[in-house]
């Protein structure tokens, strides 16, 4: 009997486990460990955060999902990595740390055949001084987050309906922060909400991103075929704000965060200040920690891990020009270099480079988005690491059947920017392939018949749709797998 263990639960690692265990059956073991007892849909915290969904319509309780389908679940903390076995252990192993009220604190160490790493981002408010819910910005990245960030709102909804102006920063709260596309559908939704109410003359709005120019969104921006033109995202970016009269501030490095101000560098190594009264900002993203060690008990950390804790995968990370950097460097089996039975996916998995030009400023600070791996990437890569271990467990072969680099996959996107039944409104794009290939599509980098952009009521009823979608799969309902990621 082979045993795999995942660590993580979110989108990426639940994906794998839901897969590993279709695959493989009651023959072999599936463990999951994760310090959260809930399954969270993330892209639908948008709408917690507005009020318009609770945290119950975004979550549900992992162990009925995983005792129904045969997955040993354990609510618990991965604290280290023990690739060589060591100690009492033959075999290798995961340190892990039990969250779980009946268990809580108690360590264990568990044994795997085959490891996933899908613990996915640590949220590191840190790296930006006073930032985060707990200081004195909100964050939409957990259900918790969202829904703290909703009665926030609501304090300055009440205060604008009281006639007193309001100001509202939504955007990247550090220099190389991602997930610009989240924070780009919440101030499209404030603002739809504050129109709903007719509040707009009360309300002043400002975009704060580190990119270069607005949609970006970590890919390098990208060229879309849209009514029939080729637009750059930058136009369409701009476009959806000046129609919805916000400001922007690009090329922004956020450095600190004190009450109502926001200090911040930008690309001329400048520095200023942003006064606001609502804020919520998307922090820089890390690996979660873990520390590897080898059979000896000497510390191997950097050999699996990059500096900021993402795992070193199938990946060409040696140092280059921007003008050197290629589709090809990225991963497609998403294996660990240095043991070929470890696997990283979703967020956990280090980056060769980023999709956009590198941008340091003259006092030195790099002010570039790093590259997205959320959702319908995380989902695909889940699934064939899942599918490639599976195979090699019940074939014995070495190979890799299952292939999925973000440089020959593509992804669809929905910004929602208005909930609402009749009066919704999404922008939806797909880009084809993720990153960017200049080699194959020397004049947009992607395939243009399948990069596109589209704003409307649909693209709200086709997220709205694919909410009810994806939390039916997650609960592993009856056919689940017919669903695609």
């Amino acid at each position: 009997m082979a045993k795999v263990l995942i660590l993580g639960a979110g989108i990426s690692g639940h994906t794998a486990a839901q897969i590993a265990k279709r695959k493989l059956g009651d023959q072999h073991e599936v463990i999951v460990v994760s310090p959260n007892s809930n399954y969270q849909w993330v892209p639908s915290n948008i709408w917690v955060g507005i009020g318009l969904m609770t945290t119950e319509q975004v979550k549900f309780a992992l162990a009925p999902v995983y005792k129904k389908l045969g997955i040993i679940y354990k609510q618990a903390l991965a604290l280290s990595v023990h690739p060589e076995g060591g100690g009492t252990h033959e075999k290798p192993y995961v340190s892990i740390q039990h969250i779980s009220p009946e268990k809580q604190g108690e360590k264990e160490e568990v044994e795997y055949d085959y490891l996933i790493n899908a613990t996915g981002p640590k949220l590191n408010f840190a790296a930006t001084e006073g930032l985060g819910p707990d200081k004195f910005t909100n964050s939409v990245c957990t259900y918790d987050h969202a829904d703290h960030s909703w009665k926030n709102l609501q304090k300055a909804f009440e205060k604008m309906k009281n006639g007193e102006k309001q100001i509202f920063v939504i955007g990247t709260g550090h220099p190389m922060a991602t997930c610009q596309g989240a924070a780009f559908e919440y101030i499209l939704n404030i603002k739809a909400e504050i129109s709903k109410r007719k509040l707009d003359h009360l309300a002043e709005m400002w975009w704060i991103s580190n990119e270069y120019e607005l949609g970006d969104f970590g890919m390098g921006g990208a060229y879309i075929r849209k009514n029939g033109y080729v637009t750059p995202t930058k136009i369409f970016t701009e476009s959806i704000l000046k129609e919805n009269n916000i400001r922007w501030i690009k090329r922004a490095g956020v450095k600190k965060v004190e009450e109502g101000v926001i200090h911040f560098e930008n690309l001329e190594g400048e520095t200023h200040q942003l006064h606001f009264d609502f804020a919520m900002l998307i922090p820089a993203f890390a690996g979660s920690g873990m520390k590897a060690f080898d059979k000896g008990g000497a510390e191997i950390t950097e050999k699996l891990f990059a500096p900021n804790g993402m795992m070193k995968v199938d990946a060409d990370y040696t140092p280059k020009k921007y003008e050197d950097w290629k589709s090809s460097d990225w991963p497609s089996i998403y294996q660990s270099p240095a043991y070929a039975n470890i696997y990283a996916s979703g967020i956990a998995f280090a980056p060769p480079h980023g999709m956009s030009k590198p941008m340091i400023n003259k006092n030195g600070l790099s002010i570039t988005p790093t590259p997205p791996r959320t959702g319908m990437p995380s989902g695909v890569i889940g699934k064939i690491v899942a599918e490639n271990v599976a195979h090699q467990i019940k074939t014995g072969k070495n190979d890799h059947p299952h292939k999925a680099s973000m440089a020959r996959m593509g992804a669809a996107c929905i910004v929602s920017a208005g909930y609402g039944i009749r009066k919704g409104k999404a922008a939806v794009m797909t880009v084809f392939p993720i990153v960017p290939d200049w080699e194959k599509y020397p004049k947009w980098g992607r395939n243009i018949n399948y990069t596109v952009g589209e704003v409307g009521l649909a693209g709200h009823w086709l997220k709205l749709i694919l909410h009810y979608a994806f939390m039916y799969k997650a609960k592993a309902k009856p056919f689940w797998w017919l669903i695609p990621e």
